[in-house]
């Protein structure tokens, strides 16, 4: 299936749902470039989604995602929100949309689950979802443990719906591998944090841009929560804490509030400043569109080499 078709989008490109960074505006500005923009709704409560939502469709007539967390308590809230503003898709975190899907499926709302381990393909394709979008650990933020190439390669010899690709890709050479590997289009968080709209504190985008893949770590992996993000004091104290065998409930003090202090605040020495893999491939902020641009050219030059 061609995805852009299905999603009537210009690129086979998502934007990730990065939470308390992906707004109504943002998601807006990636749609009305040709991509798929996604409003994160981790960390809102059910009224400040619905004024994203509001915001987004004020600002493109392009077609848009909100990304649900299944574990949010308010999640019941926030479906109603996502009907009754005739969102037409959805992305799925932490869980399956199997309690909402007879509303989305009433509703003609695509539903695209992201998985971490080729067994949850299957069992989400099961509950009616439209494609996957599965996720190698080379991503930042929330990971599992599988890398892209073998996630890839085995969720799709699972399903027969469309699968895409996110982790660890941020350029076209690395959307063409995924091609390789069966997937029809691709999710990219962190090469958004490199994009002048991107809302997130000057301080957050210039420490990234000076920084390479030797300067992510992750943490959380004792209590099986593992987060991919760049090093720093925060990262340190907590896997001191870790390492020493504090409870889940200790250590979520490290990380409580963290990251919108990152992002709004400008705290990078003890704020999560979460990014993936590919920090080490960009080394300059560019618009949204000059980022879209770059990677469907990338894109196009290495197919046509391939090809040769």
């Amino acid at each position: 299936m061609n995805i852009q078709n299905f999603l009537k989008i210009k690129y086979p490109i998502l934007q990730g749902a990065m939470a308390n960074i992906s707004d109504g505006k943002f998601a807006a500005t990636v749609s009305n470039a040709g991509a798929l923009g996604t409003i994160a709704s981790g960390g809102m409560m059910p009224d400040r989604l619905k004024k994203e939502i509001e915001i987004a469709k004020d600002l493109t007539d392009k077609p848009f995602a909100v990304n649900i967390m299944m574990l949010n308590p308010y999640v019941e809230k926030m479906v109603e929100i996502i009907v009754k503003e005739k969102v037409p898709i959805i992305t799925i975190g932490a869980g399956s949309p199997a309690p909402f899907m007879k509303k989305f499926r009433e509703s003609d709302i695509k539903v695209i689950p992201l998985i971490s381990a080729p067994i949850m393909a299957k069992r989400l394709e099961r509950t009616g979802a439209d494609a996957i979008i599965a996720e190698g650990n080379e991503a930042g933020g929330h990971i599992g443990r599988m890398t892209t190439m073998t996630l890839i390669h085995q969720s799709f010899d699972s399903i027969d719906i469309p699968l895409i690709a996110a982790g660890g890709i941020g350029s076209g050479r690395q959307m063409l591998a995924t091609e390789i590997l069966g997937a029809t289009g691709v999710q990219m968080g962190t090469a958004f944090l490199f994009t002048e709209e991107c809302p997130i504190h000057k301080n957050y985008k210039e420490v990234i841009l000076k920084s390479s893949a030797s300067k992510i770590t992750v943490i959380g992996e004792t209590n099986s929560m593992p987060i991919r993000l760049l090093k720093n004091n925060m990262t340190k104290e907590y896997r001191d804490k870790e390492m020493k065998g504090a409870d889940l409930f200790e250590l979520e003090k490290y990380t409580l509030g963290s990251l919108k202090r990152a992002v709004r605040d400008g705290d990078i020495k003890d704020g999560s400043v979460m990014a993936g893999l590919t920090i080490g491939q960009f080394d300059k902020i560019i618009p949204v569109k000059d980022l879209l641009q770059k990677i469907m050219e990338e894109y196009h030059e290495a197919k046509s080499c391939l090809l040769k």
